[in-house]
């Protein structure tokens, strides 16, 4: 007997979920009966669903912008000059402001139903779109010669209020579209799976598809081949198989087809490719199980060259420079401003007792390049070999100067001039003295991955209390998980956050020893 085609139809990830499993577990010439429903018609309702769904919030935008260029510049001139003002001009800026906006997120595929199965990315893309309509208006406006026309404070309104009001309709639409996905009313995508049965259930198990409105509208079951059995059979066997999913995929009329097996089984890969290139349908290939290990895999093409991207640099090029930008006005203000605070914590230094002011100590920097780190001294040793000491709460070699300027992390100030110099960032993961970075690196995985930015003089670990002696392997694993999720979501407004809360939260305090 053969493997059969599980043909399901709705959202129906828990009945699916069931259904393969006992399929597996039973028979591979399981079949589970469906509604009488053609998948043509299914399809179509799929597609017509899709595209008004994109339609529609096309237009929402438009209808939206275009409203409150008229509300907002209504309303500021009844409460500034006691009249509506001209509706006329408010109206021609709303509509070639939603005009910029919808067709440009039009182009970017932002109206993609799959777009709208999370919140997550809706807000900085909305942030960076209206930002690029706003400099266009007033780009356009200058040059014709209109903008005299308008209020500045009109126009501050209606960039402020509009772009509050997209990001709350995006949330608004986002929390709708989950609840048809839920109801089987939309979905992203049909598709049509086949594999060995581990395969299958290790997926849908994993993926669970219809979370993020992909809608598994069949599945087909290869048929387990014997280690001994010769190569005519195990061929045969996979045109029989492929056969009726051929027959499948043609009366089900899915939008792709998931191949799910190892990417090392290139001949099976190859004539499933070759079978299913004949049928109107996306051919994907399943993911292997290392691309578990990556959150931002893509398809990369340079040239004639194609690659699998696991990973990406951890901030882009306009990243790095206008945190660059960020860090080099900041520092030197600050350090302008700290001037005469620097001089006297010097002098009580050099006071309180016999050694150099400063310490000064190596420790590696971005893609592990040394450098040396500049502090307030506040011990009476100066140690920078193969082996450090921590220092401890209560730390006898702590001076009494050295113990108030740890507590309130004044030590810290002279990195100012690290960071003018390009060594560290005002915000990263902290440095290490080097003997420490080399035990660490040896016990702990993606240790050394703090390294892809710039260290910092503050971090996201340290204002959550991850700072002081770190005795324990759990404290590190702690500390380094704060400073890769700092590096997997920066951004400047986070350090601008990181920079707010190191100086007037109590936590950017604690463990300070």
């Amino acid at each position: 007997m053969t493997a059969a085609v599980v043909s399901i139809r709705g959202t129906v990830g828990i009945r699916f979920r069931k259904t393969a499993t006992e399929a597996m577990n039973t028979h591979p010439s399981y079949t589970l009966a469906s509604r009488p429903q053609t998948g043509r018609y299914l399809r179509a309702r799929a597609v017509l669903l899709r595209g008004t769904f994109a339609a529609a919030i096309f237009l929402t935008d438009i209808a939206f912008i275009v409203a409150m260029a008229c509300l907002t510049g209504i309303a500021y001139h009844l409460a500034a000059y006691g009249k509506p003002g001209n509706v006329t001009l408010f109206l021609q800026v709303g509509v070639l402001a939603a005009s910029i906006f919808a067709v440009s997120n039009m182009y970017r595929g932002e109206y993609r139903l799959p777009n709208f199965c999370t919140f997550k990315p809706h807000g900085g893309r909305t942030i960076q779109v209206w930002n690029v309509t706003m400099i266009c208006l007033l780009m356009v406006g200058f040059l014709a010669q209109t903008s005299v026309e308008y209020s500045r404070a009109w126009t501050v309104l209606f960039y402020v209020a509009t772009l509050a009001g997209l990001v709350a309709l995006r949330f608004f639409v986002v929390r709708v579209t989950t609840l048809a996905r839920a109801a089987g009313l939309i979905s992203a995508q049909r598709i049509f799976l086949i594999g060995t049965g581990a395969n299958v259930n290790g997926f849908v198990n994993r993926y669970e598809p219809w979370t993020h409105g992909i809608n598994i509208v069949g599945c087909r079951f290869l048929t387990p081949v014997a280690a001994n059995a010769s190569v005519a059979a195990r061929h045969a066997m996979l045109d029989r198989d492929f056969a009726e999913a051929v027959a499948g995929v043609r009366s089900l009329e899915p939008d792709a087809i998931f191949l799910l097996l190892p990417w090392s089984q290139t001949e099976t890969i190859e004539r499933c490719a070759e079978t299913f290139m004949t049928l109107p349908v996306e051919i994907h290939i399943g993911p292997e199980q290392i691309l578990h290990k990556f959150e931002e895999v893509k398809l990369s093409k340079l040239g004639p060259v194609t690659s699998l991207q696991l990973t990406r640099r951890p901030l882009t090029r306009s990243e790095i420079a206008r945190k660059r930008l960020f860090d080099l006005v900041v520092a030197a203000v600050a350090l302008i401003a700290l001037t005469p605070l620097l001089i006297v914590v010097a002098a009580l230094v050099w006071l309180d007792s016999p050694g150099p002011v400063f310490f000064v100590q190596r420790r590696y920097g971005f893609n592990q390049q040394p450098f040396r780190i500049i502090k307030f001294r506040t011990m009476r040793t100066l140690d920078d070999g193969p082996v450090i000491a921590q220092a401890t709460r209560d730390d006898p070699r702590l001076t009494r100067v050295g113990r108030f300027l740890r507590r309130w992390n004044i030590d810290e100030i002279p990195q100012l001039f690290n960071v003018l110099t390009g060594d560290m960032s005002l915000v990263g993961p902290r440095p290490h003295a080097m003997a420490h970075d080399h035990e660490y690196e040896q016990r702990i995985a993606l240790y050394a991955r703090r390294h892809n930015v710039k260290p910092g003089i503050t971090g996201w670990a340290q204002i959550h209390g991850c700072r002081g002696e770190v005795d324990t392997e759990g404290k590190m694993q702690r500390r380094l998980e704060h400073d890769l999720f700092y590096i997997d979501n920066w951004s400047l407004w986070l350090d601008l956050q990181i920079i707010l809360r190191t100086v007037l939260s109590p936590a950017g305090y604690r463990n300070a020893y």
